[in-house]
């Protein structure tokens, strides 16, 4: 008996749940500000204001990306903002475990590969916006 695939239903899951779990983050830098990544951005001796970009990369890109509006673009932007993140903020953990012997970086680093998991497949049939190649 041969199992029938539904890729496109795959891609809604990956799309609902990365997108829904991020924007908890999202929500509360908008309650608790960003001066802890202000703070993380001026060690580096980087802007400032880049801090301000993670109100994007994790409030309004994922809010797109749950819809699948243009879900290769947002899913990008979203890539990029971990990335960051990662860099920022745990850079002295990428190979170390935590407590529990799980990876200390594993949560941004599940939003980073989910995020371009998406940004190579796209939203699939189950998305506001397909016919783009931004889609």
């Amino acid at each position: 008996m041969e199992m029938k695939r539904n890729v496109d239903l795959g891609l809604l899951i990956l799309r609902v749940s990365l997108s829904f779990i991020l924007m908890f983050h999202g929500v509360a830098k908008l309650r608790d500000g960003v001066s802890f990544i202000t703070n993380l951005l001026s060690e580096k001796g980087l802007p400032e204001f880049i801090a301000y970009g993670s109100y994007f990369g994790e409030l309004i890109a994922p809010f797109l990306v749950l819809l699948g509006y243009r879900t290769k673009l947002f899913a990008g932007f979203i890539a990029g903002n971990m990335f960051v993140v990662i860099y920022l903020a745990h850079m002295n953990e990428l190979f170390t475990l935590n407590q529990y012997g799980g990876w200390a970086v594993e949560l941004p680093a599940l939003f980073f590969f989910g995020a371009l998991s998406l940004m190579f497949t796209g939203g699939g049939k189950f998305a506001v916006s397909s016919k783009s190649i931004l889609d």
